[in-house]
């Protein structure tokens, strides 16, 4: 039997005004300018202009156009429906800007360059053109080049290219003739194009330099079709006995030769194309003789108003007959307009002065390490702090520090660099993570590339120096720091 029944909940809904803060303050400065190019060309009430250039522009307008007087009949009173008086009055939202310390530069309306080039795909199709092949060669040619990934290898098995070729090409091939034209297109520039793996790609380049006599090239390639796997794990002992060879010398220029090769021989042509990234960073800091000066960069204050010329809409509106449905229609439209305006408005505003809070909060925390950028001087820090210096909620400090940079004396950084974990000392005192990794990282360069350090070595020399660590965490670390472990640090004197 069914019943209905009444329950009472409290749930927490964010408005549409919070969602589109939360928005936009994820957006990084690079983004902001589009972001604030979609809301004026989706919204017409907004504009951009600062406040003068609007009353210069009022000033010449009411100089030129005398002002009317109204008809006999018309009254100035509002309408019972639609609230016109928040719409005709100057408020704070006709002009907003936010003043920054930097100065503005008409380089930042410039385009960003594109360099122009070639892809690798045009260079191998190009070459293929030279080959004087037939149509079924050429059809086959351009399976395998259209196969071949951005770094310039072939990954897709010789059997599905066949099979490839027979359903959407109707060409009826084998294995045989596919590597054959393979081979071919192996021999196109850039060295080592269309190889199927690392091996092939590195004896595809040692193939180009063979000339019969040159040891280093005949030994380097000994090394990668008898020991490539010691090869990779760095056991050269191994590979001296495997080769048969009793002084080390015999294969150090021969290895040597193998690091100098290209492992990715289509990344050059691909990263032509690409376009120039650059970073914006979202605030800037200088040191001005010893005082430290925070500002936001100029992008994030944008000049937005809304536009006055829609107040004149309000006042045709107010002057005459409140029958008329179109105009009421349209003075409807043009009301929900301002109002997401002055959401829009807010919200970049609300967006500065989180953004500036964060930022004042985190430079007063790691107030030592911006006067200098010494790295050990980074103090332990967690979003919770920060959190806790502002009075906001953990996931905000979150969507500042996750896409926000920073510009300093010393470089470009973003604001997660500056958040760690804290590393006990014997003193008792807690030190930054960033802290400790630098020194395994001094600790990796300075070593014996003969006998490079272990986990455990590098967790015994971290523990002489007062950091309490265990070898789990000094290998984290170390793997953070993109630091390969010791026996593939190991290098050959």
């Amino acid at each position: 039997m069914q019943r209905l029944s009444l329950n009472q909940s409290l749930q927490q809904k964010l408005s549409p005004q919070q969602i589109q803060f939360i928005k936009l303050l994820q957006v990084p400065t690079a983004e902001l300018e589009n972001r604030i190019e979609e809301e004026l060309e989706l919204n017409p009430v907004l504009e951009e202009g600062s406040e003068s250039e609007q009353e210069e522009e009022e000033e010449i307008k009411n100089d030129e156009t005398p002002e009317r007087e109204p008809e006999e009949g018309q009254t100035e009173s509002s309408t019972e429906d639609i609230d016109i008086k928040d719409y005709l009055r100057d408020d704070d939202y006709n002009s907003y800007k936010t003043h920054v310390d930097n100065d503005g530069d008409d380089d930042d309306d410039r385009e960003m360059p594109v360099p122009m080039g070639t892809s690798l795909h045009e260079t191998l199709m190009t070459q293929l053109g030279f080959m004087g092949l037939s149509d079924r060669e050429q059809i086959i040619g351009k399976q395998l080049i259209g196969s071949i990934e951005g770094d310039g290898y072939i990954r897709r098995e010789m059997e599905s290219i066949v099979n490839d070729l027979a359903f959407s090409q109707s060409v009826d091939t084998n294995l045989e003739e596919v590597e054959k034209l393979l081979k071919r297109i192996q021999s196109f520039d850039p060295a080592g194009i269309a190889a199927r793996n690392l091996q092939e790609c590195l004896l595809l380049q040692l193939d180009r330099m063979d000339d019969g006599q040159d040891v280093d090239v005949i030994v380097a390639k000994r090394i990668l079709q008898e020991c490539y796997e010691e090869f990779t794990k760095k056991h050269y002992a191994k590979i001296l006995k495997k080769l048969d060879l009793d002084d080390d010398d015999y294969i150090k220029d021969a290895i040597e030769l193998i690091v100098r090769l290209n492992p990715k021989p289509g990344g050059e042509l691909n990263t032509g194309m690409a376009k120039n990234q650059y970073v914006i960073p979202d605030f800037i800091l200088s040191n001005n003789n010893g005082k430290l000066e925070l500002a936001l960069n100029s992008r994030n204050a944008p000049e937005l108003r809304i536009s006055r010329s829609y107040t004149d809409m309000f006042k045709a509106y107010d002057k005459s007959d409140k029958s008329d449905k179109k105009l009421k229609e349209a003075v409807s439209f043009v009301k929900q307009k301002l109002d997401a305006a002055k959401w829009f408005i807010d919200a970049i505003r609300q967006r500065q002065h989180t953004l500036l809070r964060t930022m004042r909060a985190i430079l007063d925390f790691q107030y030592d390490y911006f006067l200098e950028g010494d790295e050990t001087k980074l103090r332990p820090m967690i979003l919770k702090d920060i959190a806790q210096m502002i009075n906001m909620d953990i996931s905000t400090v979150s969507r500042v520090a996750s896409s926000k940079t920073i510009q300093t004396d010393f470089g470009v950084f973003p604001l997660k660099y500056f958040f760690s974990e804290g590393i006990a000392t014997d003193s008792g005192e807690e030190v930054s993570s960033r802290e400790v990794k630098q020194i395994i990282k001094d600790l990796i360069e300075s070593e014996d590339k003969k006998k490079p350090f272990s986990d455990d070595k590098l967790e015994d020399l971290l523990n002489e120096k007062g950091y309490n660590i265990a070898r789990r965490t000094v290998a984290k670390y170390r793997e953070q720091l993109n630091i390969p472990v010791a026996r593939l640090r190991k290098e050959m004197r």
